[in-house]
Parts: structure tokens; C-alpha cells; sequence
């Protein structure tokens, strides 16, 4: 029998400068362990005259994870930061209470032809932190543990497994993994894997159970301790997951919470404009003029 519960495909979703791949909530599953929205973005061809540009908007009761394979973003935010991150590197930002933040082209790339390609991530945080004080941490790509066995290349971007931790600062169980290999090889690594897992394929393929995927597609496993796949040639993957929260949690727009009165307050907050703001910025982005419901917050996004 095989060990795949769900195949999510990516769907186009609108982030407002262009089109991204849209992995996770979805309907049939909102979460893999506390990893509850992955976004593929691109690869995208930016002209001299396009560019990214995400004007502040807050976030509560999560860590955002940016790791980019191309390209550059200049992220600044509501606590004074203001950096760059490069392919490679790992930008956790943690919203606890509440953090706003922007993502924009840097401004020496404005004017030239440039590329983008990445993931953003959200990951939600458990109960006994999902009040806690905003932070941001950077770490460069040199800093992320990596190493070879057998011919294939791990990079452990967050979290910890394989007997490895990632300088990122996580606040649950889990793990985030990047495997490379040139060659057709047969991992089985499912004893060193706990909780939920997903195995999301950038390029290449995989086979399980004598079925091959290909890019662009997400495998839920039912079980990450029976993790075994084979990945054929100049394939690369990521695997992520860790244990899963008891509570249920609720998306709505930007903010993820345990309850829907948290979501509330965080609407309303950001309606009066009383959340910190990011320096040296004067636009953002309104709160989403739609129907909203409570009682199906955690319904969106399907």
C-alpha cells in the first residue's frame, strides 16, 4: 500500500505583483505538522520596470521562512530591520503578538532585468508562543548545516533531525529539509523523520510505490516513518513536517491564530492602523474588502 495520503498540485494564487504556486492550506489538508502556508514564487523574469514590491502588512501567532534559489529581497520591518536576503540564506521572522513587515527589489536592482525564484513559508507557532514578543533572525547560507552521504546533498534549512540543528530558531518540533542528487538514488529516511511530513519536488522526479511525480507537486505521507522514495537524476526536493498541534489552528488574510477572537483583534488593529510600523514607510496593504465570516475562518484559502 502506498505511503502517500494526498497529492496537492500547485494552484495559481494572486500576491498582487505576480502570480505564485499556492501549496499550502489546502482544502483536504490545512497543515503538515506546524507548517501551515508554503508559496512557490516563480521562477519569475522581472523587466527593468517591474519589480517586487510588497507594501507593509502585519502578521500574528507564526514565523515566516523566506529561502530564495534566485534573485534578491529587501526585507524591512516594523522592529528597524532592514536586510537583504540572498539565495541561500534564511530569513525567520516571528510575529508572536504582532510584526509588520515589507518585501521589496533592492533599490540597485530596480532598473535592470532581474530573476526570482523562491518559497515563503509560514509556520505556526504554538500556544505558549503565539504572544510572544516580535524577532527577527538572518542567517547566511555558509551558516546552514549541509553535508554529502552517499552521493546526495542535504542542507537542513530549520529545525532539527539527522542528528543535526539549524542555527534558525524554531519554537516547535520540526524540520526543513533540502535533498540534491545527480545521480538516481533510493533514499530511506523515514527512521530519522517524526510527526507529519511532505516532500515537495522542485525539479527531477520521484518514485514511490512504482509512481513517478514530478515538479510542482507536494506528497503528504500517511506515515513519516515509512518514508522510502527514489530520486532520479538532477533532482532536487524538500521535505518538511514535525509533530502536529492538538488545537486547531485559523487562518484569515495574514494572521494565524488558536482562536477566532485573536483574529478579530488583529483585524481590528490593523483597521486602526495601531500596530508598530516599519520605518521610513508610509503605504500598506488595507485589510482585504471581502465577506468575512468567523465562523468559516478556517475554511479560506482552499
Amino acid at each position: 500500500m502506498s505511503n502517500i495520503s494526498i497529492i496537492i498540485e500547485e494552484r495559481p494564487a494572486d500576491i498582487g505583483n505576480f502570480l505564485v504556486g499556492r501549496l499550502l492550506p489546502f482544502r483536504e489538508k490545512r497543515m503538515v505538522g506546524p507548517y501551515i502556508f508554503i508559496d512557490h514564487m516563480g521562477p519569475a523574469a522581472l523587466s527593468d520596470h517591474e519589480n517586487m514590491d510588497v507594501p507593509p502588512h502585519p502578521h500574528i501567532g507564526l514565523s515566516t521562512l523566506t529561502y530564495l534559489f534566485e534573485g534578491s529581497i529587501r526585507h524591512r520591518d516594523s522592529l528597524g530591520t532592514d536586510i537583504e536576503i540572498h539565495p541561500g540564506a534564511v530569513n525567520w521572522m516571528t510575529a508572536g503578538k504582532g510584526i509588520v513587515h515589507s518585501e521589496r527589489t533592492p533599490e540597485y536592482l530596480r532598473h535592470t532585468d532581474k530573476h526570482l525564484h523562491g518559497l515563503q513559508i509560514w509556520v505556526a507557532l504554538p500556544l505558549e508562543f503565539e504572544e510572544m514578543q516580535p524577532s527577527f533572525q538572518h542567517v547566511e547560507a555558509k551558516d546552514i548545516p549541509h553535508w554529502e552521504k552517499d552521493g546526495v546533498s542535504f542542507r537542513l534549512i530549520a529545525g532539527e533531525v539527522f542528528g543535526r540543528r539549524s542555527p534558525v530558531a524554531t519554537y516547535s518540533p520540526q524540520f526543513f529539509i533540502e535533498i540534491k542528487s545527480a545521480d538516481r538514488k533510493v533514499l530511506n529516511i523515514g527512521q530519522e523523520l517524526f510527526g507529519e511530513s511532505g516532500l515537495y519536488i522542485l525539479e527531477g522526479s520521484v518514485i514511490s510505490d512504482g509512481h513517478e511525480f514530478t515538479p510542482k507537486q507536494l506528497l503528504v505521507a500517511k506515515e513519516a516513518k515509512l518514508c522510502e522514495f527514489t530520486m532520479t537524476e538532477n533532482t532536487t526536493i524538500y521535505i518538511f513536517g514535525g509533530e502536529p498541534f492538538k488545537e486547531e489552528r485559523f487562518i484569515y488574510w495574514n494572521f494565524v491564530a488558536s482562536s477566532r477572537e485573536k483574529i478579530e483583534e488583529a483585524k481590528q488593529k490593523w483597521l486602526d492602523q495601531s500596530f508598530e510600523r516599519v520605518p521610513g514607510e508610509t503605504d500598506f496593504v488595507p485589510l482585504p474588502k471581502q465577506n468575512y465570516n468567523p465562523a468559516s475562518t478556517a475554511k479560506k484559502d482552499a
